[in-house]
């Protein structure tokens, strides 16, 4: 369209531009379709962030090196707005320049960053922790007048993340999963030199622009639907990007959802969140012993003795009693003073975590071989202090005596016995251990096959 006889201005398709940058994404970097299709949506908000509430970051990742993603990063430079590809800087820096520039970040090893002196990987922290959202600032002390004053930095930008393995949690829970492996043999790409292929880049980069310019107005008027596949926090990250697909029309709103869908719905759980990762197995835990009390010692000791869960080697030696009360204070559960025997333990009660368990592993699975069992396995000890806070100075605690000998042949029984229903398919009782009186004659079988306390 002609707006006076010299100027023309030209009116930017989105769906070609889109198609044109997700192809020239994946000349270079060995990318499923649905990964460059998100490059490329990603790509055009960076130019349309104005319009935008939220900003999704791009989590570019890999188990091992040289699997792309400084490849990746680098043919982002050329495309996206204000780019500014860093691998480490002050930790003043960066927060300045994000408040003042407002640039596409484009962090490097950031493995690497995280694990940095300690004013740089906070600064670092900070700003991601708060610039997802439009209004998002971090504080830092600075020097005014020769004295230290908070002052606010806005952190609001956008941000790719490229490192090997994964990002803290609330990081990673604010992007878009792209993971990246290494190339094989047939996976043939051009080689990036970005001399020769600047041009392009360009061209590509100014039409971005053009288009983002001429749509803002319409983007902030989109309100996407937003696909059920994904969770309340995907949401978030994949609105911004689903408002430039609708405003861009033709095939790209079912592509990009297709593709965001694929991205995040799938992404694995694992590690989705430690302290869910703890609910589970605090909840096997309970499920195995078929107790509603556990003292805090017992409890450690189920969660570490399997050295393939992180609680066995938790930040270099097993979970202590202190590090398990504070991950499970922000769920509001906390060891309560019980009495056994003549000690009094700190303990875990069942019905403390019912809640946390409703609210957050409502979808969880239940723990391996416990599927449709309602009886669980036997828990036999003897006047055992397996579980006890220290050294047990009651009676229970047997000696080399006649009783002993006794108490230990009834264990044998009870436990023959037990062993006997679960070979004839009756499933598994329970036996709870007392703390006032070991496991002696006087112990009997109650009508739903679990061995009580004969005295108590």
């Amino acid at each position: 369209m002609a707006a006076d006889a010299s100027v023309t201005i030209l009116t930017e398709d989105g769906a070609t531009l889109l198609d044109d940058v997700s192809r020239f994404i994946a000349r270079f970097v060995v990318l499923t379709p649905a990964q460059a299709d998100a490059a490329a949506l990603w790509v055009l908000h960076t130019h349309a962030l104005d319009a935008a509430e939220f900003t999704p970051y791009m989590h570019i990742y890999s188990p091992v090196l040289r699997s792309g993603k400084t490849l990746l990063l680098s043919v982002l430079t050329l495309l996206v707005a204000k780019p500014w590809m860093t691998g480490r800087v002050t930790g003043a820096v960066l927060v300045r320049k994000t408040d003042k520039e407002r640039p596409t970040l484009l962090l490097d090893e950031s493995d690497a960053a995280f694990g940095a002196e300690h004013e740089y990987a906070e600064a670092l922290r900070g700003i991601l922790n708060t610039g997802f959202q439009r209004g998002g600032r971090t504080s830092i002390c600075v020097k005014k007048a020769g004295d230290w004053d908070a002052q606010d930095f806005q952190t609001f930008a956008p941000k790719a993340i490229a490192g090997i393995g994964h990002l803290p949690h609330t990081i990673e829970d604010r992007s878009i999963p792209i993971e990246l492996k290494r190339k094989r043999r047939v996976e043939e790409r051009e080689r990036f030199r970005i001399s020769k292929v600047r041009p392009q880049g360009t061209a590509l980069h100014e039409r971005a622009a053009r288009w983002a310019k001429q749509n803002l107005d319409g983007l902030r008027s989109v309100v996407p639907s937003l696909p059920e596949e994904l969770n309340d926090r995907q949401q978030d990250v994949c609105e911004p990007l689903l408002a430039i697909a609708d405003r861009v029309g033709g095939e790209w709103p079912d592509r990009a959802r297709r593709a965001l869908v694929q991205l995040s719905a799938n992404r694995p759980a694992h590690d989705a969140s430690t302290s869910l990762r703890l609910l589970t197995d605090i909840r096997a835990a309970f499920q195995r012993l078929g107790e509603d009390r556990l003292p805090t010692r017992q409890l450690l000791e189920e969660l570490t003795t399997d050295e393939t869960t992180p609680w066995a080697e938790w930040k270099g030696k097993p979970l202590s009693a202190t590090q398990l009360a504070a991950m499970l204070r922000p769920f509001g559960v906390l060891p309560r003073d019980v009495r056994f025997g003549s000690q009094v333990l700190k303990t875990y009660h069942r019905a403390d975590f019912e809640d946390s368990w409703e609210r957050y592993l409502a979808e969880s699975s239940p723990a391996p071989g416990l599927e449709g069992q309602q009886g669980l396995q036997v828990n036999v000890y003897a006047g055992s202090v397996h579980f006890s806070e220290g050294q047990q100075e009651s009676s229970v605690a047997g000696d080399q005596s006649e009783n002993q000998s006794g108490s230990m042949q009834v264990v044998a029984d009870v436990a023959s016995r037990i062993q006997s229903q679960q070979d004839r398919g009756r499933g598994r009782a329970r036996v709870r251990f007392c703390w006032e009186h070991p496991f002696d004659a006087s112990w009997r079988q109650a009508s739903d096959g679990t061995w009580v306390c004969g005295h108590c």
